[in-house]
Protein backbone atom coordinates (compact mmCIF):
# COMPACT_ATOMS: atom_id res chain seq x y z
CA UNK A 1 0.00 0.00 0.00
CA UNK A 2 2.82 2.65 0.62
CA UNK A 3 3.95 1.93 -2.95
CA UNK A 4 0.79 2.76 -4.27
CA UNK A 5 0.57 5.35 -1.95
CA UNK A 6 3.94 6.72 -3.35
CA UNK A 7 2.90 6.78 -6.98
CA UNK A 8 -0.81 7.96 -6.62
CA UNK A 9 0.75 11.00 -5.14
CA UNK A 10 3.47 11.32 -7.90
CA UNK A 11 0.60 11.41 -10.10
CA UNK A 12 -1.49 13.99 -7.58
CA UNK A 13 1.37 16.23 -7.85
CA UNK A 14 1.58 16.04 -11.78
CA UNK A 15 -1.60 17.18 -12.42
CA UNK A 16 -1.35 19.74 -9.96
CA UNK A 17 1.54 20.88 -11.66
CA UNK A 18 0.24 20.84 -14.97
CA UNK A 19 -2.74 22.81 -13.75
CA UNK A 20 -0.69 25.32 -12.53
CA UNK A 21 1.08 25.83 -15.61
CA UNK A 22 -2.03 26.16 -17.69
CA UNK A 23 -4.04 28.48 -15.53
CA UNK A 24 -6.00 25.78 -13.78
CA UNK A 25 -6.91 24.97 -10.41
CA UNK A 26 -7.99 21.50 -8.71
CA UNK A 27 -10.48 22.11 -5.85
CA UNK A 28 -9.60 20.66 -2.59
CA UNK A 29 -13.43 20.60 -1.46
CA UNK A 30 -14.48 18.50 -4.33
CA UNK A 31 -11.73 16.79 -4.63
CA UNK A 32 -11.57 12.90 -3.37
CA UNK A 33 -10.51 9.65 -3.32
CA UNK A 34 -12.04 6.26 -3.05
CA UNK A 35 -9.73 3.01 -2.03
CA UNK A 36 -11.43 0.16 -3.92
CA UNK A 37 -10.98 -3.01 -2.02
CA UNK A 38 -12.70 -6.10 -1.97
CA UNK A 39 -10.87 -7.79 1.43
CA UNK A 40 -10.16 -4.79 3.43
CA UNK A 41 -7.02 -5.55 4.39
CA UNK A 42 -5.07 -2.29 3.32
CA UNK A 43 -5.18 1.00 5.26
CA UNK A 44 -6.39 3.93 3.55
CA UNK A 45 -3.90 5.71 1.75
CA UNK A 46 -3.26 9.56 2.63
CA UNK A 47 -2.83 12.00 -0.15
CA UNK A 48 -2.46 15.27 -0.54
CA UNK A 49 -3.56 17.90 -2.76
CA UNK A 50 -0.67 21.32 -2.02
CA UNK A 51 -0.77 20.19 1.77
CA UNK A 52 -4.21 19.74 1.55
CA UNK A 53 -5.32 16.26 2.96
CA UNK A 54 -7.32 14.09 0.30
CA UNK A 55 -10.88 12.88 1.47
CA UNK A 56 -11.50 9.70 1.45
CA UNK A 57 -14.84 8.48 0.67
CA UNK A 58 -16.61 5.27 0.73
CA UNK A 59 -19.10 5.72 -2.72
CA UNK A 60 -17.82 8.42 -6.27
CA UNK A 61 -20.44 8.99 -9.08
CA UNK A 62 -18.37 8.64 -12.18
CA UNK A 63 -20.76 9.83 -15.50
CA UNK A 64 -23.94 8.67 -13.46
CA UNK A 65 -22.88 5.40 -12.16
CA UNK A 66 -22.14 5.00 -8.43
CA UNK A 67 -18.97 3.04 -7.63
CA UNK A 68 -18.69 2.05 -3.95
CA UNK A 69 -15.64 1.05 -2.67
CA UNK A 70 -15.87 -2.58 -2.52
CA UNK A 71 -18.05 -2.77 -6.12
CA UNK A 72 -21.07 -3.93 -4.96
CA UNK A 73 -23.00 -1.53 -6.89
CA UNK A 74 -25.80 -1.63 -4.35
CA UNK A 75 -25.68 2.39 -3.69
CA UNK A 76 -26.26 2.55 -7.65
CA UNK A 77 -29.22 0.08 -8.08
CA UNK A 78 -30.44 1.84 -4.88
CA UNK A 79 -30.09 5.04 -6.57
CA UNK A 80 -31.24 3.56 -9.67
CA UNK A 81 -34.60 2.04 -8.39
CA UNK A 82 -35.53 5.18 -6.33
CA UNK A 83 -35.18 7.45 -9.07
CA UNK A 84 -36.96 4.96 -11.78
CA UNK A 85 -40.18 4.71 -9.12
CA UNK A 86 -40.31 8.54 -9.51
CA UNK A 87 -40.66 7.95 -12.60
CA UNK A 88 -43.66 5.54 -12.98
CA UNK A 89 -45.31 8.57 -12.09
CA UNK A 90 -45.54 9.63 -15.42
CA UNK A 91 -47.07 6.42 -16.44
CA UNK A 92 -49.86 6.85 -13.89
CA UNK A 93 -50.58 10.24 -15.02
CA UNK A 94 -51.51 8.87 -18.36
CA UNK A 95 -52.64 5.48 -18.06
CA UNK A 96 -56.09 3.99 -16.21
CA UNK A 97 -58.21 0.90 -16.69
CA UNK A 98 -61.13 3.35 -18.94
CA UNK A 99 -59.23 5.86 -20.20
CA UNK A 100 -55.40 7.06 -21.45
CA UNK A 101 -53.34 6.79 -24.00
CA UNK A 102 -52.87 3.33 -25.66
CA UNK A 103 -50.51 0.76 -25.29
CA UNK A 104 -47.57 2.18 -27.80
CA UNK A 105 -47.72 5.47 -26.57
CA UNK A 106 -46.87 4.66 -22.91
CA UNK A 107 -44.53 1.55 -24.02
CA UNK A 108 -42.45 4.07 -25.65
CA UNK A 109 -42.74 6.55 -22.50
CA UNK A 110 -41.36 4.06 -20.62
CA UNK A 111 -38.54 2.64 -22.83
CA UNK A 112 -37.52 6.58 -23.30
CA UNK A 113 -37.56 7.76 -19.82
CA UNK A 114 -37.61 4.07 -17.51
CA UNK A 115 -35.83 1.76 -19.70
CA UNK A 116 -33.54 3.94 -20.72
CA UNK A 117 -31.51 4.36 -17.19
CA UNK A 118 -31.90 0.91 -16.45
CA UNK A 119 -29.87 0.24 -19.38
CA UNK A 120 -27.23 2.83 -19.15
CA UNK A 121 -24.15 1.38 -17.40
CA UNK A 122 -25.60 -2.07 -17.24
CA UNK A 123 -22.58 -3.64 -18.53
CA UNK A 124 -20.97 -2.50 -15.63
CA UNK A 125 -23.01 -2.86 -12.62
CA UNK A 126 -24.54 -6.07 -13.89
CA UNK A 127 -21.84 -8.22 -12.77
CA UNK A 128 -22.98 -7.52 -8.89
CA UNK A 129 -25.21 -10.37 -7.62
CA UNK A 130 -28.59 -11.47 -8.69
CA UNK A 131 -29.90 -11.05 -5.54
CA UNK A 132 -28.90 -6.85 -5.90
CA UNK A 133 -30.28 -6.74 -9.71
CA UNK A 134 -33.82 -8.42 -8.43
CA UNK A 135 -34.24 -5.01 -7.00
CA UNK A 136 -34.85 -3.63 -10.46
CA UNK A 137 -37.44 -6.04 -11.42
CA UNK A 138 -40.57 -4.74 -9.76
CA UNK A 139 -39.77 -1.31 -11.24
CA UNK A 140 -39.96 -3.19 -15.01
CA UNK A 141 -42.40 -5.20 -13.48
CA UNK A 142 -44.68 -2.44 -12.35
CA UNK A 143 -43.89 -0.23 -15.68
CA UNK A 144 -45.59 -3.40 -18.08
CA UNK A 145 -48.50 -3.68 -15.69
CA UNK A 146 -48.98 0.27 -16.27
CA UNK A 147 -48.68 0.00 -19.94
CA UNK A 148 -50.78 -2.95 -19.95
CA UNK A 149 -53.24 -2.65 -17.88
CA UNK A 150 -52.85 -6.39 -16.54
CA UNK A 151 -54.32 -7.51 -13.14
CA UNK A 152 -51.94 -7.52 -10.24
CA UNK A 153 -51.63 -11.20 -10.25
CA UNK A 154 -50.55 -11.58 -13.74
CA UNK A 155 -47.98 -14.04 -14.26
CA UNK A 156 -44.62 -12.25 -15.13
CA UNK A 157 -43.60 -14.05 -17.70
CA UNK A 158 -47.01 -13.30 -19.74
CA UNK A 159 -46.38 -9.84 -19.70
CA UNK A 160 -43.00 -10.27 -21.03
CA UNK A 161 -44.88 -11.78 -24.23
CA UNK A 162 -47.63 -9.83 -24.08
CA UNK A 163 -45.81 -6.43 -24.51
CA UNK A 164 -42.96 -8.00 -26.29
CA UNK A 165 -40.89 -6.86 -23.75
CA UNK A 166 -37.88 -9.22 -22.66
CA UNK A 167 -36.90 -9.61 -19.34
CA UNK A 168 -34.31 -7.29 -17.77
CA UNK A 169 -31.60 -10.27 -17.55
CA UNK A 170 -32.13 -11.13 -21.14
CA UNK A 171 -31.89 -7.57 -21.78
CA UNK A 172 -28.80 -7.13 -19.63
CA UNK A 173 -27.45 -10.37 -20.98
CA UNK A 174 -27.24 -8.81 -25.31
CA UNK A 175 -26.54 -5.26 -23.96
CA UNK A 176 -23.15 -6.48 -22.43
CA UNK A 177 -22.95 -8.62 -25.41
CA UNK A 178 -23.22 -6.00 -27.91
CA UNK A 179 -20.99 -3.87 -25.88
CA UNK A 180 -18.15 -6.80 -25.73
CA UNK A 181 -18.25 -6.80 -29.28
CA UNK A 182 -18.32 -2.98 -30.19
CA UNK A 183 -15.36 -2.46 -28.06
CA UNK A 184 -13.74 -5.31 -30.40
CA UNK A 185 -14.49 -3.44 -33.52
CA UNK A 186 -12.70 -0.45 -32.75
CA UNK A 187 -9.05 -1.12 -32.46
CA UNK A 188 -7.72 1.68 -30.39
CA UNK A 189 -10.36 0.90 -27.79
CA UNK A 190 -8.70 0.86 -24.25
CA UNK A 191 -10.92 -1.92 -23.21
CA UNK A 192 -9.69 -4.08 -26.37
CA UNK A 193 -6.64 -6.01 -25.26
CA UNK A 194 -8.24 -5.96 -21.52
CA UNK A 195 -11.44 -8.27 -23.38
CA UNK A 196 -8.71 -10.28 -25.61
CA UNK A 197 -6.28 -11.62 -22.99
CA UNK A 198 -7.77 -14.82 -21.46
CA UNK A 199 -4.31 -15.81 -19.21
CA UNK A 200 -6.41 -14.78 -16.28
CA UNK A 201 -9.38 -17.49 -16.95
CA UNK A 202 -7.50 -19.90 -15.03
CA UNK A 203 -7.28 -17.90 -12.45
CA UNK A 204 -10.49 -17.08 -11.96
CA UNK A 205 -11.79 -20.41 -11.97
CA UNK A 206 -9.99 -21.62 -9.66
CA UNK A 207 -11.79 -19.04 -7.51
CA UNK A 208 -15.33 -19.41 -8.12
CA UNK A 209 -16.63 -17.16 -5.50
CA UNK A 210 -14.48 -13.75 -7.01
CA UNK A 211 -16.29 -12.15 -10.16
CA UNK A 212 -14.43 -12.05 -12.93
CA UNK A 213 -13.76 -9.20 -15.41
CA UNK A 214 -16.57 -8.55 -18.18
CA UNK A 215 -14.48 -9.75 -20.55
CA UNK A 216 -14.52 -13.31 -18.94
CA UNK A 217 -18.21 -13.44 -17.69
CA UNK A 218 -19.21 -12.81 -21.75
CA UNK A 219 -17.12 -14.98 -22.89
CA UNK A 220 -18.11 -17.83 -20.74
CA UNK A 221 -22.06 -17.25 -21.60
CA UNK A 222 -21.17 -16.77 -25.56
CA UNK A 223 -22.25 -19.99 -27.65
CA UNK A 224 -18.95 -20.92 -29.80
CA UNK A 225 -20.52 -19.05 -33.11
CA UNK A 226 -20.16 -16.16 -31.69
CA UNK A 227 -16.33 -16.52 -30.08
CA UNK A 228 -15.04 -17.53 -33.07
CA UNK A 229 -16.47 -14.31 -34.82
CA UNK A 230 -13.71 -12.26 -36.82
CA UNK A 231 -15.42 -8.36 -36.72
CA UNK A 232 -14.52 -5.66 -39.16
CA UNK A 233 -12.78 -2.55 -37.15
CA UNK A 234 -14.89 0.25 -37.53
CA UNK A 235 -12.98 3.62 -39.03
CA UNK A 236 -14.55 6.30 -37.58
CA UNK A 237 -13.13 8.97 -40.14
CA UNK A 238 -15.13 7.12 -42.81
CA UNK A 239 -14.30 8.20 -46.75
CA UNK A 240 -11.70 10.10 -47.65
CA UNK A 241 -12.58 13.39 -49.07
CA UNK A 242 -10.56 13.43 -52.19
CA UNK A 243 -12.51 9.89 -53.06
CA UNK A 244 -14.87 10.44 -55.80
CA UNK A 245 -18.45 11.34 -55.67
CA UNK A 246 -20.98 8.44 -55.85
CA UNK A 247 -23.79 8.30 -58.01
CA UNK A 248 -25.71 5.67 -60.35
CA UNK A 249 -27.87 5.27 -62.60
CA UNK A 250 -31.82 4.75 -62.38
CA UNK A 251 -33.69 4.43 -65.82
CA UNK A 252 -36.84 2.89 -64.39
CA UNK A 253 -37.02 6.36 -61.72
CA UNK A 254 -40.86 6.49 -62.10
CA UNK A 255 -41.76 3.23 -62.19
CA UNK A 256 -43.56 1.19 -58.87
CA UNK A 257 -42.40 -2.66 -59.17
CA UNK A 258 -46.24 -3.33 -57.68
CA UNK A 259 -47.90 -1.54 -60.28
CA UNK A 260 -45.79 -2.12 -63.57
CA UNK A 261 -45.76 -5.05 -65.99
CA UNK A 262 -42.24 -6.89 -65.92
CA UNK A 263 -42.08 -6.74 -69.89
CA UNK A 264 -42.13 -2.96 -69.56
CA UNK A 265 -39.58 -3.15 -66.95
CA UNK A 266 -37.48 -5.38 -69.41
CA UNK A 267 -37.70 -3.58 -72.23
CA UNK A 268 -36.67 -0.20 -70.35
CA UNK A 269 -34.27 -1.92 -69.26
CA UNK A 270 -32.73 -3.35 -73.12
CA UNK A 271 -33.17 -0.02 -74.20
CA UNK A 272 -30.34 1.42 -71.51
CA UNK A 273 -28.62 -1.81 -72.39
CA UNK A 274 -28.53 -0.11 -76.38
CA UNK A 275 -27.78 3.39 -74.89
CA UNK A 276 -24.55 1.54 -73.03
CA UNK A 277 -23.69 -0.80 -75.41
CA UNK A 278 -19.69 -0.20 -75.01
CA UNK A 279 -19.95 -0.88 -71.42
CA UNK A 280 -19.13 -4.79 -70.15
CA UNK A 281 -22.68 -5.53 -67.92
CA UNK A 282 -21.90 -7.16 -64.50
CA UNK A 283 -24.59 -8.51 -62.72
CA UNK A 284 -24.44 -9.19 -58.26
CA UNK A 285 -26.75 -10.20 -56.05
CA UNK A 286 -26.95 -11.29 -52.19
CA UNK A 287 -29.26 -14.10 -50.79
CA UNK A 288 -29.83 -14.74 -47.08
CA UNK A 289 -32.07 -16.95 -45.19
CA UNK A 290 -32.17 -18.18 -41.44
CA UNK A 291 -28.91 -21.07 -42.09
CA UNK A 292 -26.91 -19.45 -44.72
CA UNK A 293 -25.92 -16.22 -46.59
CA UNK A 294 -24.38 -16.01 -50.36
CA UNK A 295 -23.02 -13.74 -52.95
CA UNK A 296 -22.44 -13.60 -56.76
CA UNK A 297 -21.75 -11.79 -59.51
CA UNK A 298 -22.07 -12.83 -63.67
CA UNK A 299 -20.00 -11.50 -65.96
CA UNK A 300 -20.32 -12.40 -69.75
CA UNK A 301 -20.22 -16.49 -69.02
CA UNK A 302 -17.93 -15.81 -65.87
CA UNK A 303 -20.44 -16.65 -62.68
CA UNK A 304 -17.97 -16.25 -59.01
CA UNK A 305 -20.52 -17.14 -56.16
CA UNK A 306 -19.01 -17.23 -52.63
CA UNK A 307 -21.02 -18.68 -49.22
CA UNK A 308 -20.88 -15.89 -46.23
CA UNK A 309 -21.01 -16.35 -42.87
CA UNK A 310 -24.73 -17.15 -41.43
CA UNK A 311 -24.97 -14.18 -39.43
CA UNK A 312 -23.91 -11.90 -42.80
CA UNK A 313 -27.45 -9.60 -43.12
CA UNK A 314 -28.73 -9.08 -46.94
CA UNK A 315 -27.45 -5.86 -46.84
CA UNK A 316 -23.75 -6.92 -46.48
CA UNK A 317 -24.27 -10.02 -48.94
CA UNK A 318 -25.22 -7.27 -51.65
CA UNK A 319 -22.61 -5.22 -50.55
CA UNK A 320 -19.33 -8.30 -50.74
CA UNK A 321 -20.80 -9.13 -54.52
CA UNK A 322 -20.09 -5.53 -55.61
CA UNK A 323 -17.02 -5.83 -54.15
CA UNK A 324 -15.89 -9.22 -55.47
CA UNK A 325 -17.02 -7.64 -59.04
CA UNK A 326 -14.56 -4.64 -58.76
CA UNK A 327 -11.99 -7.03 -57.42
CA UNK A 328 -12.62 -8.84 -60.67
CA UNK A 329 -12.35 -6.02 -62.51
CA UNK A 330 -9.11 -4.72 -61.02
CA UNK A 331 -7.38 -8.22 -62.72
CA UNK A 332 -8.15 -6.55 -65.91
CA UNK A 333 -7.15 -4.64 -68.45
CA UNK A 334 -8.79 -0.59 -68.42
CA UNK A 335 -12.26 -1.08 -69.54
CA UNK A 336 -15.81 0.48 -69.60
CA UNK A 337 -17.89 -1.45 -66.81
CA UNK A 338 -21.12 -0.94 -65.33
CA UNK A 339 -22.39 -2.88 -62.52
CA UNK A 340 -25.63 -3.89 -61.89
CA UNK A 341 -27.32 -4.53 -58.03
CA UNK A 342 -31.31 -4.95 -57.25
CA UNK A 343 -30.34 -3.20 -54.28
CA UNK A 344 -31.55 0.06 -54.09
CA UNK A 345 -30.66 0.59 -50.35
CA UNK A 346 -27.03 -0.22 -50.77
CA UNK A 347 -26.29 2.47 -53.73
CA UNK A 348 -28.23 5.04 -51.71
CA UNK A 349 -25.71 3.86 -48.71
CA UNK A 350 -23.09 4.08 -50.84
CA UNK A 351 -23.99 8.60 -52.01
CA UNK A 352 -23.31 9.48 -48.37
CA UNK A 353 -19.79 10.48 -47.47
CA UNK A 354 -19.90 9.13 -43.59
CA UNK A 355 -20.94 5.30 -43.84
CA UNK A 356 -20.16 3.02 -40.88
CA UNK A 357 -20.20 0.18 -43.02
CA UNK A 358 -16.98 -0.82 -43.84
CA UNK A 359 -17.41 -2.46 -46.96
CA UNK A 360 -19.01 0.72 -48.22
CA UNK A 361 -16.12 2.77 -47.82
CA UNK A 362 -13.42 -0.23 -49.13
CA UNK A 363 -15.73 -0.24 -52.17
CA UNK A 364 -15.46 3.65 -52.79
CA UNK A 365 -11.70 3.24 -52.69
CA UNK A 366 -11.16 0.39 -54.67
CA UNK A 367 -13.73 2.28 -57.50
CA UNK A 368 -12.05 5.30 -56.88
CA UNK A 369 -8.74 3.33 -57.31
CA UNK A 370 -9.55 1.64 -60.72
CA UNK A 371 -10.46 5.21 -62.07
CA UNK A 372 -6.86 6.52 -61.29
CA UNK A 373 -6.20 3.29 -63.49
CA UNK A 374 -7.93 4.25 -66.57
CA UNK A 375 -11.31 2.41 -65.91
CA UNK A 376 -15.08 3.56 -65.79
CA UNK A 377 -17.15 2.17 -63.52
CA UNK A 378 -20.72 2.85 -63.75
CA UNK A 379 -23.41 1.40 -61.08
CA UNK A 380 -27.17 1.17 -62.07
CA UNK A 381 -30.15 -0.39 -60.13
CA UNK A 382 -32.08 -2.90 -61.70
CA UNK A 383 -35.50 -4.44 -60.03
CA UNK A 384 -35.24 -8.00 -59.03
CA UNK A 385 -37.20 -11.06 -60.15
CA UNK A 386 -38.45 -9.58 -63.41
CA UNK A 387 -36.68 -11.59 -65.78
CA UNK A 388 -33.50 -10.17 -66.45
CA UNK A 389 -31.17 -12.67 -67.35
CA UNK A 390 -28.19 -11.63 -65.84
CA UNK A 391 -29.46 -10.91 -62.48
CA UNK A 392 -31.65 -14.40 -62.08
CA UNK A 393 -28.75 -15.90 -62.83
CA UNK A 394 -26.40 -13.99 -59.75
CA UNK A 395 -29.83 -14.86 -58.12
CA UNK A 396 -29.49 -18.76 -58.37
CA UNK A 397 -25.63 -18.52 -58.18
CA UNK A 398 -25.85 -16.46 -54.65
CA UNK A 399 -28.90 -18.63 -53.53
CA UNK A 400 -26.50 -22.42 -54.15
CA UNK A 401 -22.87 -21.00 -53.53
CA UNK A 402 -20.82 -23.60 -51.85
CA UNK A 403 -17.30 -22.27 -52.00
CA UNK A 404 -16.70 -20.02 -48.55
CA UNK A 405 -15.39 -16.63 -48.63
CA UNK A 406 -13.94 -15.96 -44.86
CA UNK A 407 -14.54 -12.28 -43.76
CA UNK A 408 -15.17 -10.46 -40.84
CA UNK A 409 -18.80 -9.03 -40.17
CA UNK A 410 -19.41 -5.23 -39.70
CA UNK A 411 -20.89 -4.89 -35.88
CA UNK A 412 -24.29 -4.59 -37.35
CA UNK A 413 -24.66 -7.75 -38.39
CA UNK A 414 -23.44 -9.26 -34.93
CA UNK A 415 -25.78 -7.39 -33.14
CA UNK A 416 -28.36 -8.68 -34.87
CA UNK A 417 -27.42 -12.02 -34.46
CA UNK A 418 -27.63 -10.99 -30.76
CA UNK A 419 -31.14 -9.90 -30.90
CA UNK A 420 -32.31 -13.30 -32.21
CA UNK A 421 -30.07 -15.61 -30.12
CA UNK A 422 -31.76 -13.57 -27.38
CA UNK A 423 -35.31 -14.01 -28.78
CA UNK A 424 -34.69 -17.81 -29.11
CA UNK A 425 -33.63 -18.12 -25.56
CA UNK A 426 -36.91 -16.04 -24.61
CA UNK A 427 -38.90 -18.46 -26.63
CA UNK A 428 -37.22 -21.47 -24.98
CA UNK A 429 -37.88 -20.17 -21.67
CA UNK A 430 -41.88 -19.50 -23.01
CA UNK A 431 -42.50 -22.96 -24.69
CA UNK A 432 -42.11 -24.45 -20.88
CA UNK A 433 -44.86 -22.65 -19.76
CA UNK A 434 -47.70 -25.08 -20.77
CA UNK A 435 -50.15 -24.31 -17.87
CA UNK A 436 -49.78 -20.45 -18.77
CA UNK A 437 -53.35 -19.65 -20.13
CA UNK A 438 -51.61 -16.65 -22.31
CA UNK A 439 -49.11 -19.23 -24.01
CA UNK A 440 -52.22 -21.47 -25.72
CA UNK A 441 -53.42 -17.70 -26.87
CA UNK A 442 -49.65 -16.88 -27.87
CA UNK A 443 -47.55 -19.77 -28.71
CA UNK A 444 -45.04 -17.84 -30.42
CA UNK A 445 -42.81 -14.83 -28.63
CA UNK A 446 -43.69 -11.88 -31.55
CA UNK A 447 -45.07 -8.61 -31.64
CA UNK A 448 -49.01 -7.98 -31.66
CA UNK A 449 -50.24 -4.54 -32.78
CA UNK A 450 -53.36 -2.91 -31.86
CA UNK A 451 -55.57 0.04 -32.67
CA UNK A 452 -57.87 -0.30 -29.53
CA UNK A 453 -58.98 2.48 -27.09
CA UNK A 454 -57.62 2.25 -23.72
CA UNK A 455 -60.38 0.40 -21.88
CA UNK A 456 -60.78 -2.34 -24.91
CA UNK A 457 -56.86 -2.78 -24.30
CA UNK A 458 -57.01 -3.66 -20.70
CA UNK A 459 -59.68 -5.73 -21.48
CA UNK A 460 -58.31 -7.59 -23.89
CA UNK A 461 -55.13 -8.02 -22.03
CA UNK A 462 -57.00 -9.70 -18.94
CA UNK A 463 -58.45 -11.73 -20.81
CA UNK A 464 -55.82 -13.34 -22.63
CA UNK A 465 -53.61 -13.64 -19.45
CA UNK A 466 -56.28 -14.74 -17.40
CA UNK A 467 -56.62 -12.82 -14.80
CA UNK A 468 -59.08 -10.06 -13.84
CA UNK A 469 -60.73 -8.43 -10.58
CA UNK A 470 -64.20 -11.35 -11.26
CA UNK A 471 -61.55 -14.28 -11.04
CA UNK A 472 -58.12 -13.50 -9.34
CA UNK A 473 -59.57 -10.58 -6.48
CA UNK A 474 -59.47 -13.63 -4.05
CA UNK A 475 -55.27 -13.75 -4.17
CA UNK A 476 -55.53 -9.94 -3.12
CA UNK A 477 -57.93 -9.90 0.48
CA UNK A 478 -57.19 -13.67 1.07
CA UNK A 479 -60.67 -15.20 0.06
CA UNK A 480 -61.87 -18.69 -1.35
CA UNK A 481 -61.68 -19.06 -5.06
CA UNK A 482 -64.92 -17.78 -6.52
CA UNK A 483 -66.63 -20.67 -7.89
CA UNK A 484 -69.98 -21.08 -10.21
CA UNK A 485 -72.87 -21.77 -8.65
CA UNK A 486 -74.21 -23.68 -11.45
CA UNK A 487 -71.22 -25.72 -12.51
CA UNK A 488 -69.40 -25.90 -8.89
CA UNK A 489 -66.25 -25.15 -10.80
CA UNK A 490 -63.37 -22.24 -10.49
CA UNK A 491 -64.35 -19.19 -12.39
CA UNK A 492 -61.73 -18.93 -15.25
CA UNK A 493 -62.00 -17.61 -18.88
CA UNK A 494 -62.57 -19.89 -21.58
CA UNK A 495 -60.46 -19.80 -24.58
CA UNK A 496 -62.44 -20.77 -27.79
Amino acid sequence: MRFVERQLQTAVNNMVTWSNHNGFTFSTQKTFGVHFCRRLLHPDPELFIQDTPLTLKDECKFLRVIFDKRITFVPHIAYLRKTCLKSLNILRTFSNTSWGADRACLLRVYRSVIRSKLDYGCAAYGSTRPSNLARLNYVHHQALRLCSGAFRTSPIKSLYVELFEPSLTHRRQMLSFCFYFRVLSHENHPLREAFLDLNMARLFNNHPSCIPPLGLCIRKLLLNDFQTIAIYNSNLFGTPPWIVNFSFLNPFKNLLKSETCSDIFRSIFYSHRHRFSDYLPIYTDGSKSTTAAGCAFVCQNDIVSRRLHPFSSIFTSELTAIYMALEYLSNKQPIKAIIYTDSFSVLQAMIGNNNSHKLVQDIKKLRSNLHRRGFKVLFSWIPAHVGIRGNEQADTAAKSAVVYRSEPLPYADIKSALRNWMLNNWQNDWNLEVDNKLHKVKPIVTLWTSSFNRKYEVTLTRLRIGHSRLTHKYLLFGESPPVCSRCNVLLTFVTF
